[in-house]
């Protein structure tokens, strides 16, 4: 599916097709996650509170253990 970049007000976004809306099971006014894929490409996901849960408690750790990360990225 290709969908377009637009001007919404001073801002930007995408119109999503009712389709997508129904396939996604999402309406207006959800939350969708963008993940980043290891090959540059991105994942649109539907709020998940368990998910958000495990972001945070991960990027707490990564904050605590940003320098040992560092160190393992090398």
């Amino acid at each position: 599916m290709k969908l377009e970049v637009k001007r919404v007000g001073n801002s930007t976004g995408l119109i999503l097709p009712k389709e997508l809306l129904g396939q996604l099971n999402i309406a207006q006014g959800d939350w969708l996650y963008v993940t980043e894929n290891a090959d540059g490409s991105v994942r649109l996901s539907p709020y998940d509170p368990a998910f958000e849960k495990g972001m945070k408690i991960a990027e707490k750790a990564m904050k605590t253990y940003r320098n040992a990360l560092s160190e393992l990225a090398k």
